[in-house]
């Protein structure tokens, strides 16, 4: 067992370092603001897990957070791997292999922890959603309606399917989003599925959404519901030479319309999409000495992928907004020398 860590955390003593003048004394440099628009502040980011293994296991790939029940971390390889991680100092504790009913490896991309402390897990190439046990057995497999299932039984893309799951309404409704449209949707309209908890602790299909991001090309790799019903909504990109787009948004699914009969979704009248507002671009954000391998517009950036909400401030520290969340997110390196394993630690004022 090895872990090898690099460590890139960056606090306010950076901000606060002093620079030495030939003219005399020390003089302190002007604070680095942490904020990356009204409603978003950027606390720091670790690269502690950066091409490191774990019990000969590659640590990264991440595609998804989310809080285990004894307060731990668990983070969710694509590449069929599931990681324990320490809440405080990301330090691996456990993996547990993943692979579908034949023992063939996922694509496994979205993650929620149910109440009984069984791990619901996507893979998009499918797409899927199965029940495990915590150390990987399968309990269960979800119905998935027919148009979301990869072409020719369906109309979507392989790869380009459920990226986002999250719980609603106190755990009685599961979300997953899809990445991308599909064939016959207006491109950029993507679909948001639910299903209804059953006495049995299984779920059916209920009503579906449409949201529609900035651009074609960019997909929404992450959701979170709120307790109130809202979501929290990643939207990324990738343009070769540029490098990532990542945005958040604060998206409300309560007055759309269920959109699971029809066939087309084509900007027709009568059709209300999820509401949303930007709540921060992540360019925007300071880059509290980050940097990247590849270019980008801003060092920070890299394939941020997953996204949990860790905590809710009760607003009694000085200088801290009542009512912010502590907001996690991750990107998933694709075991490729030029991308980096970085996580963000994010207050959201939604």
């Amino acid at each position: 067992m090895q872990l090898r860590t690099v460590l890139a955390t960056t606090t306010a003593a950076l901000a606060a370092a002093t620079c030495l003048t030939a003219a005399g004394p020390a003089v302190a440099s002007v604070p680095v603001s942490h904020a990356c628009s009204p409603s978003v502040s950027l606390d720091r980011f670790s690269d502690a897990l950066d091409k490191t293994t774990y019990d000969g296991t590659f640590v990264g790939n991440f595609s998804a957070l989310a809080v285990d029940k004894d307060g731990s971390l668990a983070a969710l390889s694509d590449r069929s791997s599931l990681f324990d991680l320490d809440a405080r100092t990301l330090t691996p504790k456990k993996v547990v292999p993943l692979a579908d009913e034949n023992g063939a490896a996922l694509d496994s991309e979205g993650l929620v922890i149910d109440k009984d402390g069984t791990r619901l897990i996507t893979s998009e190439t499918e797409p899927s959603i199965r029940r495990y046990s915590a150390d990987g057995r399968i309990l269960d497999r979800l119905p998935v309606p027919a148009a979301l299932q990869v072409a020719p039984a369906g109309r979507a893309t392989a790869n380009q399917t459920f990226e986002g799951l999250t719980l609603m309404n106190g755990g009685r409704t599961l979300l997953a989003s899809m990445e991308y449209a599909l064939s016959g949707d207006t491109a950029g309209t993507v679909r948001f599925q639910t299903w209804t908890r059953t006495k049995n602790n299984h779920f059916k299909p209920a009503a579906q959404y449409a949201y529609r991001t900035d651009a074609a090309f960019l997909g929404v790799p992450e959701v979170q519901a709120l307790p109130d019903g809202r979501l929290l909504v990643l939207e990324r990109g990738f343009t070769s030479g540029v490098g990532n787009t990542v945005r958040l948004y604060l998206a409300d699914p309560r007055h759309a319309t269920d959109t699971s009969g029809i066939e087309n979704l084509t900007g027709q009248s009568g059709v209300r999409l999820i509401t949303k507002t930007l709540l921060t671009d992540i360019a925007s954000c300071p880059t509290l000495g980050a940097a990247a391998k590849q270019p980008q517009p801003n060092p920070l950036l890299d394939n941020i992928e997953g996204m949990v909400i860790t905590g809710h401030e009760k607003g009694h520290k000085k200088g801290h907004e009542k009512g912010r969340l502590q907001v996690l997110l991750v990107s998933d390196d694709n075991q490729n020398a030029v991308q980096t394993t970085r996580f963000y630690y994010l207050r959201v004022r939604v």
